[in-house]
């Protein structure tokens, strides 16, 4: 049998890692000089090559060229204790691991196993390209179908969909495409700012219209004139200040808090909402005239799960963009890597995608992302786009809904065992919005 893993170790590491190499099927060769070790890479190709940076003769250029030869295949440094500079020379020369002297039999092997796994073909990556809308499949030709039929309108547009979807970047393409592009983008979070200064960011104020307005201020419609207005998260404003907005929207003038006229403003509104707003409407949250008001055009964006290979397609997006940014050298990801991306439910869409691609770049070593560099989490399987939790157990029809609502936000928090962020994916509000009903609730 070809030998399949080459090590230049001390005798302890020896032993060790012909236990654990026979444990996972490799075969183990051993060398006990630097001359020799060179000799066996000239001869022939290994899946692996573990080097102790304690033995003798091995310094940084005697690495860098270990690490440079194609036989050596998947490279793991061993260092007496931890280090800076054997921590960055294993980053510089893209060593798979760098592993603690004496060699811990539980660390060698799951190093081990996941430098030796089959990575399949590499495929490379694109040329780095500015973010925008990405995706082959038909699901989103339906968004591109739609962008391009609308854009060009002054009609207001609702679009609908999961958290991290890309509501924003659909509203931007909207507005780039639209007679408006030479105009002002104006991005406004509805549930990250709080109720009572929402109105003064939507609207402006006048010097003296409330403790601390120490200025006139020029809200969010006025700064949009003769652009886009886009409101993030429009199912978490108040009722007070729906009414306010659908006055500005069909008057087309806006009057700031504390002034005594109202003002022109030209502006193209686009609403965005991972709320279903006609529930919100039968149950009181959200005014009915200005759901229609607002969708003119509705626009609802797929989650990533349904969307099939476009999550390859965006994760070696996402990773050349990262790899220029950072300046890494990823030249590729693996296809091990990518399959395994294709079968996660990604709960948190696109935007999860581009997280969990920014990370692996930064902590892959070499040039190829490689399954064992994902850093998936808890990601449900596809098909699975939310965690269990506990089924309701129903409740009797004189119940209302406050009641409902703050029993199910517990069972969900009791679901997920606490955790804010994944409660809020879980229920399909934003975390703000969430904090703010366990605070109102009082819940644990």
């Amino acid at each position: 049998m070809t030998a399949t893993l080459l090590a230049f170790l001390d005798q302890a590491g020896e032993v060790r890692t012909r236990t654990v190499a026979q444990d996972l099927g490799l075969r183990p060769e051993f060398v006990t000089s630097i001359a020799e070790l060179f000799g066996r890479l000239g001869q022939g190709s290994y899946r692996a090559t573990i080097v102790s940076l304690a033995a003798t003769q091995v310094d940084e250029a005697v690495i860098e060229r270990i690490a440079s030869a194609g036989s050596a295949g998947s490279l793991l440094l061993a260092s007496p204790g931890s280090s800076l500079d054997g921590a960055t020379l294993a980053q510089r020369v893209g060593a798979h691991a760098l592993l603690r002297e004496p060699l811990q039999v539980v660390e060698l092997a799951d190093r081990l196993s996941a430098a030796t796994v089959e990575e399949g073909i590499t495929v490379p990556l694109p040329p780095s390209a500015a973010g925008g809308l990405l995706g082959e499949s038909a699901s989103m030709a339906d968004v591109f179908g739609t962008i391009a039929q609308v854009a060009s309108s002054r009609s207001t547009v609702l679009i609908t969909g999961e958290s991290g979807t890309g509501k924003e970047v659909v509203a931007r393409a909207l507005h780039d495409r639209s007679s408006r592009s030479e105009g002002p983008f104006v991005a406004v979070n509805c549930a990250a700012i709080p109720e009572h200064l929402l109105e003064s960011e939507l609207f402006g104020h006048e010097k003296g219209a409330f403790t601390g307005a120490v200025g006139r201020r020029v809200g969010r419609f006025e700064r949009a004139d003769g652009g886009t207005l886009f409101l993030d998260e429009i199912g978490d404003m108040s009722l007070v200040l729906q009414a306010k907005v659908l006055r500005a929207l069909e008057e087309r003038t806006v009057e700031r808090v504390g002034g005594e006229s109202e003002r022109p403003v030209d502006v193209r509104v686009i609403a965005a909402t991972n709320h279903a707003l006609q529930d919100a409407i039968v149950a009181g949250r959200f005014r009915e005239d200005l759901y229609y008001r607002l969708a003119v055009v509705e626009m609802e964006l797929p989650p990533l799960r349904l969307r099939g290979d476009d999550v390859r397609l965006l994760a070696l997006h996402f990773a050349a963009h990262f790899a220029e940014a950072h300046g890494r050298p990823v030249e590729g990801i693996s296809e091990r890597a990518l399959s395994r991306m294709s079968e996660v439910g990604w709960p948190g869409n696109v935007r999860e995608l581009r997280n969990v691609m920014d990370r692996a770049v930064l902590l892959t070593t070499g040039s190829v992302i490689r399954s064992d560099s994902l850093r998936l989490g808890a990601a449900a399987p596809r098909g699975a786009s939310r965690p269990a939790v506990s089924e309701p157990a129903g409740y009797p029809i004189n119940t209302s809904l406050s009641d409902v609502e703050r029993d199910h936000i517990q069972r969900v928090l009791d679901g997920v065992d606490g955790q804010i962020g994944r409660a809020a994916e879980v229920l399909g509000v934003h975390r703000n919005t969430l904090t703010r009903k366990i605070r109102e609730y009082g819940l644990g």
